[in-house]
């Protein structure tokens, strides 16, 4: 009797291990609703993408790579005072020609009474690395009042466009990919709206760099002329004031000259109308005349009778 009792509780410990067994196994082939994977709405897709774009496009900036050299932009000005700003300009210009620089503008004042000087202020720009020569050559043209140069380093500005325009470069190959992936018209469209920002970002600082880039390599000069003035007035030479007697005795002969013919063809001209303007006159002043004498003659010849 013990025997078949330890042999039930045996069989029943064996049937509850087998039943909790299948059970767990049942368990465990259902799938939980909450971990079930669904498949993405157009919503969630979208908003994917846009997070996506928004990261893509907000990337962080590289960190910028050693610079070899300093990169300037020069500036100079220089005040010259000259013994002739005319023939001062002419050399001006030989020389930018032979510097192959660029001249940027022109300001010439004349003078307007025995106080004023003769000015001109130049602008102009030469590769950087033949500014001082040109300055060199500028000091030639007479004596030198003043001379300034100034130096701005641009180079950690360079550097960050450049690695601000490669990521975006790189922002807009992944934009372009993901545009590629979209699906439907409202995710391409977000994404080409993002793309077009920073497309014109792109276009931004490109234009910023070439800029720099254009005033490292070309340094501007303001170059200022004045004529020079003595303390006292230089005596012309004998020569020179006959010379200008002459030009101003014949030019006034001339203008005398063509005067009188102008006049001349303007009279044969009217000349029907002065005639009869004369003829008028004549007749005017013979009447007058002739009716004096007759009221002259009237009162005489009531008194001899």
């Amino acid at each position: 009797m013990y025997g078949s009792m330890r042999s039930l509780r045996k069989s029943t410990l064996f049937m509850s291990a087998l039943l909790g067994g299948v059970i767990f196994s049942s368990c465990a082939s259902v799938p939980s609703p909450s971990n079930q994977a669904l498949p993405p709405s157009s919503a969630d897709r979208a908003a994917s993408i846009n997070e996506t774009a928004s990261s893509v496009s907000l990337k962080a900036e590289a960190a910028p790579a050693p610079r070899t050299r300093a990169q300037l932009i020069k500036k100079a000005s220089m005040t010259v005072i000259v013994n002739s700003v005319d023939k001062s300009i002419d050399s001006v210009s030989q020389i930018i020609s032979k510097q192959r620089g660029d001249l940027i503008g022109l300001r010439e004042q004349q003078p307007t009474n025995d106080s004023s000087r003769h000015t001109a202020s130049i602008q102009l720009r030469v590769p950087q690395n033949l500014l001082e020569p040109t300055l060199e050559e500028f000091v030639k043209l007479g004596t030198v009042e003043n001379r300034n140069i100034t130096a701005e380093d641009v180079g950690d500005r360079l550097v960050d466009f450049q690695a601000r325009l490669t990521n975006l470069r790189k922002t807009e190959a992944n934009l372009q990919k993901i545009m590629d992936r979209a699906g439907s018209v409202r995710d391409v469209l977000n994404v080409a709206q993002e793309l077009s920002n920073v497309r014109q970002s792109i276009e931004q600082i490109d234009a910023q760099l070439k800029n720099l880039q254009n005033q490292v390599a070309y340094s501007t000069i303001t170059l200022n002329l004045e004529a020079a003035v003595s303390s006292t007035s230089p005596q012309r030479a004998v020569g020179s004031q006959i010379q200008e007697t002459w030009n101003n005795s014949t030019h006034s002969f001339g203008a005398f000259t063509i005067g009188l013919l102008k006049l001349g063809i303007w009279l044969m001209v009217y000349s029907p109308y002065l005639l009869i303007l004369a003829a008028a006159v004549y007749g005017f002043m013979r009447w007058r005349r002739t009716h004096s004498l007759h009221l002259t003659q009237t009162p005489e010849s009531a008194d001899s009778e």
